[in-house]
């Protein structure tokens, strides 16, 4: 059923940053490769531990007043999807507002080794400059869980599951969103955002991601 966009907040069930203006990102400039900020090392420096995903909700035990109907539909709210917000943007303020976003979790109190980026036209600058180090080093900062990690959404396989997932659809083949957004999904285990054009995404969202 397609995602109907909405007033781009950046929510969960418990809390969520403030609203951003629908389909006016503000412009956030371009990071220079290396560390995101004083308060964010830098992927591959020591840093405070990933907050970890919420584990599930314990399964009643068999005669504690629950009935064996309600059991199943606690184990079926356990495997439901991750949350899905759309932040309208043109093609070319996709990861600018993919950037925003990110400012907005992090706000919030989100960790920022909880947070991956896919971008499925030019790379983010942080993903080509370290990129030029090795595609191991690269991949191991994924590992290391230190900070938020940018990685094109062709890679998205390679990509291990995080908490939020943000997507900058900001160009690429015309099928590119379609091969991402269900993969990515599938990486996602509580938030996935979506920046770009609604008809297009929508198109995509509507095909059965």
């Amino acid at each position: 059923m397609p995602l109907i966009p909405e007033e781009p907040q950046i929510h969960e069930s418990a809390q969520g940053p403030r609203a951003m203006a629908a389909g006016h990102p503000a412009p956030t400039p371009r990071p220079v490769p290396g560390p995101r900020s004083a308060a964010s090392p830098r992927p591959g420096r020591p840093g405070p531990a990933p907050a970890r995903p919420a584990p599930p909700a314990q399964r009643p035990h068999p005669g504690a007043g629950q009935s064996p109907k309600s059991r199943p539909e606690n184990r079926s709210e356990q495997r439901s999807g991750p949350q899905i917000q759309l932040i309208p943007a043109p093609v070319d303020g996709a990861l600018d507002a993919a950037e925003e976003a990110v400012d907005l979790l992090l706000d919030t109190g989100r960790s920022p080794g909880d947070i991956l980026v896919l971008t499925t036209g030019e790379q983010h600058p942080w993903a080509a400059h370290e990129l030029s180090f090795g595609d191991a080093a690269y991949w191991a900062q994924q590992d290391a869980r230190d900070d938020v990690f940018f990685a094109d959404a062709s890679a998205v396989e390679r990509a291990a599951t995080r908490p939020v997932v943000v997507v900058a659809v900001n160009g690429g083949a015309d099928d590119a969103a379609a091969r991402a957004l269900p993969l990515a999904m599938g990486r996602a285990t509580a938030l996935l955002v979506v920046c770009g054009d609604p008809q297009r995404i929508n198109a995509v969202l509507g095909a059965g991601v």
